[in-house]
């Protein structure tokens, strides 16, 4: 049996550097890596590919979803014919993704008869935990499902916002095992199989969610990068993350944008262009492809 780590956690907790990580301290096993986009854009795939080559994107929706759920199967399929020397298989689930439903998934696609669910962990951090969990019910099924919570981005905020948080987690499972980190660097095994996760069940998420809508965009012209970081400011409320690689002003930069903040940082040149946009449901008319190049060229 080929074990399963399964990462979830919300748009911008620090998912992707945590993934890096766990590759850069487990480059002696053989991992195959599962990296499942919200956008059709593959941002995350790209990146950690540079890291390690065995990596399998599925973009473009939930795996949780009914709709990816042929792909889905089609991917551990292949890994299981194809890796089965692998020593474990290490899942980055969307951020919206509710993961109380993957142990059913597991079975009733008879994959269980392959993989092993053996830890689920959920990432979070303090900016904007508490706020969301009262929007985005989906947070709560994420540490709901968790074996290991990782309150990240700790060093960021006081004791005070801290102690809220993990209060928050605890009423929501109280039992759950909780770690402070930075970076997503903390002492934990991939595969320690705290469970069978039999208690687990979840509904298969909906093909076109009204909570969010995901559309992606490649920008004509170099842009400032406060001409994007305004306007997403002025619609902060309808945008959950905006995150890619563009030609600013000054050369290529990586763009990342999410509750939790924003982060620019240089970026080698030659990287796929384009910004993944994931935004509220019902917002649209105003926050689509079309009209955010409009709006970022008039104001450039």
């Amino acid at each position: 049996m080929i074990p399963i780590c399964l990462i979830t956690g919300f748009l911008g907790t620090g998912k992707t550097t945590l993934l890096k990580r766990i590759v850069a301290e487990n480059r002696d096993q053989k991992l195959i890596y599962l990296i499942n986009e919200f956008s059709a854009l593959d941002v995350d795939g790209a990146i950690v590919s540079e890291e390690n080559p065995d990596v399998v994107s599925i973009p473009g929706g939930s795996i949780f979803c009914k709709c990816l759920v042929t792909e889905f199967i089609g991917q551990m399929t292949t890994i299981y014919k194809q890796h089965a020397d692998a020593e474990g298989v290490v899942i980055e689930a969307s951020g919206m993704a509710d993961p109380r439903v993957i142990a059913d998934m597991l079975r009733e696609t008879k994959l269980d008869q392959h993989f092993e669910l053996a830890n689920i962990l959920t990432i979070v951090e303090p900016r904007s935990f508490r706020a969301l969990i009262h929007t985005l019910p989906n947070i709560i099924r994420q540490v709901e499902a968790a074996d290991l919570v990782l309150l990240n981005k700790s060093d960021l905020f006081d004791e005070d916002r801290l102690t809220a948080t993990e209060q928050a987690i605890r009423n929501i499972k109280n039992n759950v095992h909780l770690v402070r980190c930075v970076k997503g660097e903390a002492d934990f095994q991939l595969f320690e199989n705290p469970g069978p996760h039999t208690e687990l069940h979840g509904d298969y998420a909906k093909c076109r969610d009204p909570n969010y809508s995901a559309f992606s965009i490649e920008l004509p012209h170099p842009l400032d990068p406060t001409v994007l970081e305004t306007f997403i400011r002025e619609n902060e409320e309808a945008v959950y993350r905006v995150k890619g690689y563009f030609q600013s002003l000054k050369g290529p930069i990586y763009f990342d944008y999410s509750k939790a903040g924003f982060s620019i940082t240089p970026a080698e040149s030659g990287k796929t262009q384009g910004l993944a946009w994931i935004v509220r449901g019902g917002s649209e008319e105003g926050l689509n492809t079309k009209a955010v190049c409009d709006t970022l060229s008039k104001n450039n």
